[in-house]
């Protein structure tokens, strides 16, 4: 993609007041819905020039390359801008887990009969081993 048709393309988008759009993770494979994250202009220009899913850390004030710490990748298999332009779907082949808790999924919790938030889902890594904190 030439420079000017990513510049076109970025342009289209409508970032929030903050400079962000929602962008959620979809299994390209399955179509698991994997994690929902935001992206900045620069994020999701260096997501559409490289295939790799670089997200904002909004904690962080900073772009954050899905997997840099955890080694939890992201390839961009396709995306989608919806039809207000606020908000991004990306098909994704996922290394790993995608959620910091060691799930598949970061949409791993479900309501119970009592009214609790339980775990729908098993931990498939131990956080602190993704995380290279091992005791």
């Amino acid at each position: 993609m030439t420079p000017a048709a990513l510049t076109e393309l970025l342009d289209a988008v409508q970032f929030d007041t903050n400079g962000l759009i929602s962008a959620i993770a979809q299994d390209a494979v399955t179509g698991e819905i994997l994690m929902l994250a935001w992206m900045n202009r620069d994020a999701l220009s260096e997501t559409l020039s490289t295939g790799q899913v670089v997200y904002y850390s909004r904690s962080r004030q900073t772009l954050w390359r899905k997997g840099e710490t955890s080694g939890q990748q992201q390839r961009c298999v396709s995306l989608r801008l919806d039809c207000d332009r606020d908000a991004v779907v990306l098909q994704v082949e996922q290394t790993g887990v995608a959620c910091h808790t060691g799930r598949r999924s970061c949409f791993s919790w479900a309501p119970d009969a009592s009214g609790q938030w339980v775990a729908a889902a098993d931990v498939v890594i131990d956080p602190d081993t993704l995380y290279g904190q091992e005791k």
